[in-house]
């Protein structure tokens, strides 16, 4: 568990989490409660040097068969925690400890293509006998702002995206009046309940401001990351945002609105506000509308990523090598084929 792991393991995730948030201990600790299922546990796959963690692979245990990444379904990037130094060394390491373990399939997802860690740990467990492939995983649309300032960004979105944002906006503020606000702090209690009121009222799956998500959420706050934004009409919540902000990187992670209110696009006025907020307000260089190919998204962004899944399968010469009498037959058969 988290508690077992020297101190010396919140280097690596000080140095993972300036590369992505979803790779940081608040993330990976607020998954640990939300999942896994029954029979399933938390295996933290590491390399330590005289108490000096070097090398952490968060996974999940979901039988005697299968090792899988500590993710849920809205984890954007699945990544291993790794050292600056020596780290061919150290992720072969990894590999033989893994080779150790009674599993028969490995698999981690969702992964960058340009993630060398993960690479790297592939082709070591090739080299260690298990044959490793890859498939699709997810898109994700991303926008390298570039010193862009929100005049920039706004000119080179679609001309109908420009128009509907201000005739909409003109629309609702004539007809019925709008607030949006926005909370970052340790005031979460105050916008659960209008939350959880939109997403009733929505078209997604029942997710309220729960478990996971709660807590989620109160982590982030507490580390500064978190924009939650709500818009009301008339004084009722009609839609509400999560977007997380930190080094540099403005991420949206949960979008809702109530349908009662779609005729005046109130997801739409809530995104180009908080668009114009995380560049003028925190100065980010990218946003990132993480997991998904939803066609407003390329409206929204500029690039198109890939995400994979990384499929490791033991080889059968790797079961038996545990087995005396099996790895005797093997022999025997070898020098039979000679």
């Amino acid at each position: 568990d988290w508690g077992s792991l020297p101190e010396s393991a919140s280097a690596l995730f000080e140095v993972a989490e300036r590369k992505s948030i979803f790779f940081s201990r608040q993330w990976f600790e607020s998954l640990n409660n939300a999942s896994l299922d029954d029979g399933h546990s938390m295996l933290l796959a590491c390399v330590v040097d005289n108490d000096h963690v070097l090398a952490i692979l968060p996974l999940i245990r979901r039988s005697s068969e299968t090792l899988q990444s500590l993710r849920n379904r809205h984890t954007p990037q699945y990544s291993l925690l790794l050292a600056e130094q020596d780290q061919s060394q150290i992720l072969y390491c990894l590999a033989e400890g893994l080779s150790q373990l009674p599993f028969q399939a490995l698999r981690l997802e969702p992964v960058a293509e340009n993630n060398d860690n993960i690479n790297s740990l592939q082709q070591s467990l090739e080299s260690l006998g298990f044959t490793c492939h890859r498939s699709f995983s997810s898109y994700n649309w991303v926008h390298q702002l570039a010193g862009q300032s929100y005049a920039d960004y706004l000119a080179e979105r679609p001309a109908w995206l420009r128009s509907t944002i201000a005739r909409k906006r003109r629309k609702l503020e004539r007809e019925q009046g709008f607030e949006i606000r926005l909370y970052s702090g340790d005031d979460l209690e105050q916008v659960k309940a209008d939350y959880n009121a939109i997403y009733q009222a929505s078209w997604k799956a029942n997710e309220l401001i729960e478990g996971y998500l709660e807590g989620l959420l109160l982590s982030f706050a507490a580390a500064g990351w978190l924009r939650l934004a709500i818009l009301t009409i008339s004084g009722q919540p009609a839609a509400a945002q999560i977007w997380f902000v930190a080094h540099g990187k403005a991420s949206i992670f949960r979008l809702v609105y109530d349908d009662a209110w779609k005729d005046y696009s109130p997801g739409t006025i809530l995104t180009d506000y908080l668009v114009q907020h995380v560049i003028e307000v925190d100065r980010v260089d990218e946003i990132d509308f993480l997991t998904g190919n939803d066609a407003y998204k390329q409206h929204w962004m500029s690039e198109r990523r890939q995400r994979w899944a990384l499929v490791c399968i033991r080889d059968r010469e790797i079961l038996s090598r545990g087995n005396p009498f099996i790895a005797s037959l093997q022999g025997l058969l070898k020098r039979f084929r000679g």
